[in-house]
């Protein structure tokens, strides 16, 4: 089995869904994170058994001289066990997508938190000028960054307030910079629509974020959105806001109870 940290919630009391869902974050965060992972998503466990995974070089997981998605999406395929479903919010939904395409037998279904896919975009306008721009950059962050002034930098550039850069923190934004870009996963569709995994797709409206964060990574991020919509032949739910699952936690557990409910019945 993978040595990556699981942290479990599970208040249902003896009652509620056997199936678990499984949570896949972002960069710069973990699982249970209150800033930026799933701590919002709490509720859903009064229903069902949640899995919170850390990746490699996050939260309480091992180190990682570089975090790579294909081998999380290794790490997500073991903790499937016999089934469960799958939500991963950025890079954590390129990881989950990787997952569900290996092993779409065990994907109950799959729940899509402004994924990261912007290769499976490509064709879309804005994804394909974000990926000229960022396939342009140097392939690793140079030695003399540290983690506080990458972690400063990347907020402040986008007009968001800087998070307290606590050891752990920190320990994310260092695993981060080092993590292999997702612009370079090839992600399968086929096999997942094939399959015929249900999928939803949560996305923000952005029209109240930071003017520099919207143009650059907003709506970018709502043209992949929707394409994956479109290819999977997923349910897409906006929510108002930038970051769905922190920001507005009661729309997006409603969100995935309904879908749950209607993808696996009773379980």
């Amino acid at each position: 089995m993978t040595g990556v940290h699981v942290t479990v919630w599970d208040d249902r009391g003896g009652g509620g869904a056997d199936t678990p869902a499984l949570f896949v974050h972002n960069i710069f965060t973990w699982g249970d994170d209150p800033e930026y992972g799933f701590a919002g998503q709490r509720p859903l466990a009064a229903d069902r058994r949640l899995l919170l995974m850390d990746r490699r070089g996050y939260g309480d997981s091992p180190d990682t001289a570089r975090g790579d998605f294909e081998v999380d999406a290794g790490d997500v395929v073991e903790l499937l066990d016999s089934g469960a479903h799958l939500v991963g919010h950025g890079n954590g939904g390129v990881i989950t997508l990787l997952a569900a395409a290996r092993r779409p037998d065990l994907v109950r279904s799959l729940a899509l938190v402004q994924p990261s896919a912007f290769t499976a975009a490509a064709d879309r306008p804005l994804v394909a000028a974000l990926l000229d721009r960022v396939r342009g950059l140097a392939p690793t962050v140079a030695d003399d960054v540290t983690p506080e002034r990458f972690l400063r930098e990347s907020t402040e550039s986008v007009g968001l307030p800087v998070p307290e850069p606590t050891p752990r923190r920190l320990r994310a934004v260092a695993t981060s910079m080092r993590e292999r870009p997702t612009w370079q996963a090839e992600i399968p569709l086929e096999a997942i629509r094939g399959a015929g995994v249900p999928v939803l797709v949560i996305c923000g409206t952005w029209e109240d974020a930071p003017a520099a964060y919207r143009e650059h990574v907003g709506l970018p991020l709502i043209e992949v959105a929707e394409s994956l919509t479109d290819s999977l032949g997923a349910r897409l739910v906006r929510v108002p806001g930038y970051y769905p699952h922190t920001q507005r936690p009661v729309d997006v557990n409603a969100a995935l109870r309904e879908f749950w409910d209607a993808a696996a019945p009773g379980t």
